[in-house]
């Protein structure tokens, strides 16, 4: 991915990881096009970072992704680079029946979005030069988080559908590349924008800046390849023992 002079559509990037990766790229000289469901945040983005572009966009719902990256592509023709950051996590007991609540809401969010996403915006995109979508899967698709089981499973599928889609889409000349954040301190869980256990959100988004432009694959900062290389290093059990005595 070029780091510099792209138009990038990034839903679910009103705070968080979105939000800062949405900042980098928009200083490093790129067009940035932010998406999220809250009208507040989006009208704030855009009064605080002129020449950031807003767009209201649910990811979990099928009609308004339609209408939405409708819309980014009237509006912004050059746009090259999507990226699927919007996710949800929960804590879930599996022994009580109501996790299921959740578990539909993560499977909405996590899953059928960047599906919707990739959809909507595939053929758009074989037509533009430098194409690249990004999909944001996690370390627990690798080393699942036995406290958040969903959440890991959905994360696990998008590495599953990202591999897919890289080889589907390599002779229309759109690159797919795999975002695979640690835990981050960000507020995707209670406690986690402070915990020592996460990792600084600036430290990250230096690493993945740095790792943009070489990227081929997966962008792997160096504090996940733990989870991510668990199974190969043969430690799988105990590193889920201990994320699981971690959470609680």
């Amino acid at each position: 991915m070029k780091i510099t002079g792209n138009t990038i559509f990034i839903p679910g990037a009103t705070s968080g990881i979105g939000f800062g990766l949405a900042l980098r790229l928009h200083e490093a000289g790129n067009r940035v096009i932010v998406g999220g469901r809250r009208v507040a945040l989006l009208e704030q983005i855009a009064s605080d970072h002129p020449g950031m572009e807003t767009i209201r966009i649910d990811t979990a719902d099928a009609a308004d992704v339609t209408r939405a990256c409708a819309e980014v592509q009237k509006r912004f023709p050059e746009t090259n680079v999507l990226i699927a950051m919007a996710g949800i996590m929960r804590s879930e007991d599996l022994s009580d029946a109501g996790f299921l609540d959740t578990a539909v809401a993560e499977v909405e969010t996590n899953i059928l979005g960047p599906l919707r996403l990739v959809a909507a915006f595939a053929e758009f995109l074989a037509a533009q030069p430098d194409a690249v979508i990004m999909t944001v899967s996690s370390g627990l698709a690798f080393t699942p988080m036995a406290g958040t089981p969903t959440y890991s499973a959905t994360k696990a599928a998008i590495h599953s559908f990202s591999d897919s889609l890289r080889l589907q889409l390599a002779d229309k000349g759109i690159g797919v590349l795999e975002l695979v954040p640690p835990a981050v301190q960000t507020d995707l869980m209670p406690g986690q924008a402070e915990a020592d256990w996460a990792m600084p959100l600036d430290d990250f988004l230096d690493e993945v800046v740095s790792l943009l432009p070489t990227a081929t694959r997966e962008i792997l900062v160096d504090r996940v390849k733990p989870l991510r290389f668990s199974a190969h290093e043969g430690n799988y059990d105990d590193l889920m023992a201990a994320l699981a005595q971690q959470a609680g």
